[in-house]
């Protein structure tokens, strides 16, 4: 069963008047209830391929099924419904709301999405418990270390129970103590959710934890290795 299988994408973007190509030819699947890290050398590709698998952008060429749906034939705003309700995301940087506390910033996707009051906390408080954050609801962003930071930004990615979470160099800054911390935290959300997740990452802890490896080069992908069979 895959999550993610792209088809002969490409995409190039435009700077100035030159057509800079940032993704050829991309072929790839992406298995369910993975940990699939994405590697390669800055300006390789990693972020244009995790926007495209995030309907984020779209490709020049090429087929996207997310899953099971051709994401590349819906509109904009369908686009963005789809993403809310099957995609969750972590960004190297957090990017939490500042003026909102964790337990806001883990509810904020459910209020977009217009979940009942009562669910609302069921899940918060659960997912907030689950990163070991419990006693730290009522702090702000600016509050957190780095760390803590970075399990708000996993629970609110979780929060609206998406099929796929998508993470964009998550430890890149972290320390390697914390960010191993967040490598275990990531897997054992992705095992007790059964959610698929794909990380771009150079950091060397990361790759050696992938369940798939993909490298990336020069906008062409040039090796997947499937290092785990077991899904635990």
């Amino acid at each position: 069963m895959h999550t993610v299988i792209l088809k002969q994408v490409n995409k190039t973007y435009r700077l100035d008047t030159v057509g800079v190509t940032a993704l050829s030819d991309i072929d790839l699947e992406i298995r369910a209830n993975r940990f699939t890290v994405i590697s390669g050398l800055s300006g390789s590709g990693k972020t244009t391929l995790l926007n495209l698998i995030g309907c984020i952008d779209r490709p020049d060429r090429g087929e996207i099924t997310v899953a099971g749906e051709a994401v590349q034939t819906l509109s904009d705003d369908a686009l963005s419904d789809f993403r809310a309700r099957f995609i969750g995301f972590i960004f190297q940087n957090f990017n939490l709301l500042p003026v909102l506390t964790a337990y806001e910033n883990v509810e904020y996707p459910l209020l977009l999405a217009h979940v009942p009051a009562a669910q609302r906390k069921q899940r918060v408080n659960t997912l907030l418990e689950a990163v070991g954050l419990s006693d730290k609801a009522r702090h702000r962003p600016g509050q957190l270390s780095g760390g803590q930071r970075q399990r708000v930004a996993i629970a609110r990615a979780l929060a609206p129970a998406p099929q796929l979470v998508l993470a964009d160099e998550p430890t890149a800054n972290l320390d390697s103590h914390t960010g191993a911390a967040m490598i275990a935290l990531m897997r054992q959300m992705r095992r007790e959710h059964h959610v698929s997740f794909v990380i771009s990452s150079h950091d060397p802890q990361m790759i050696a934890e992938a369940d798939d490896a993909v490298k990336i080069h020069d906008g062409r992908i040039i090796e997947v290795k499937h290092l785990k069979d077991s899904v635990l």
